[in-house]
This record gives C-alpha cells, sequence and structure tokens, in this order.
C-alpha cells in the first residue's frame, strides 16, 4: 500500500510498526509517530539490545511479529544521528 497515509497530514509512516536499527547495533519496534528535530518520535516501544540477550535479532523479530510488540517504553525520542535505518514491520516477511 505505497502512498497510503494512515493519518493524512502526516509523515507515510505515522502509526505504523516499525523496525529502527540504531548506530550501536540494537533494535527498537514501535510504532512511528514523527521525526523532528529532537529525533525519531515511537510510542509503544520494545527494546532490542544484543548485549543484554542470547537471543538474536532474527529471533526477536519473529517473535514480536508472532505474539506483538512487548512494550518497554510507552514513549521513546532516538536522535536522528543514531539511527541507521527504518523498515515496516510487516515488510519483514517470515524468517
Amino acid at each position: 500500500m505505497t502512498g497510503h497515509v494512515f493519518h493524512p497530514g502526516h509523515e507515510e509512516l505515522h502509526g505504523i510498526t516499525v523496525v529502527l536499527e540504531t548506530k550501536d547495533a540494537g533494535l527498537l519496534v514501535g510504532r512511528y509517530d514523527r521525526q523532528d528535530e529532537l529525533g525519531v518520535h515511537m510510542i509503544g516501544v520494545s527494546i532490542f539490545d544484543p548485549s543484554q540477550t542470547q537471543v538474536t535479532s532474527a529471533e526477536f523479530l519473529a517473535r514480536t511479529a508472532k505474539f506483538g510488540v512487548r512494550v518497554d517504553r510507552p514513549h521513546l525520542v532516538v536522535p536522528t544521528e543514531k539511527v541507521q535505518g527504518i523498515t515496516p514491520l510487516g515488510s519483514l516477511g517470515p524468517s
């Protein structure tokens, strides 16, 4: 559904569950809200820190896609310079 805006007047990803890759190898999964001068704003965020678990990022994403986002933070702002990439969770497909 490329070009579809979930809420008119917002960015294309607004309201979509995304995977945000950080430059320090961590992953964040949550609803994309917006991006501004403070960074990328996400809502209902699950945090994957590879240094804190034995689970792989692929296993984390597969479990999240299957069971839903486990909310670690209700709102999180990631500075733009720390963002490696943003991908809609639904576009990743099965592992």
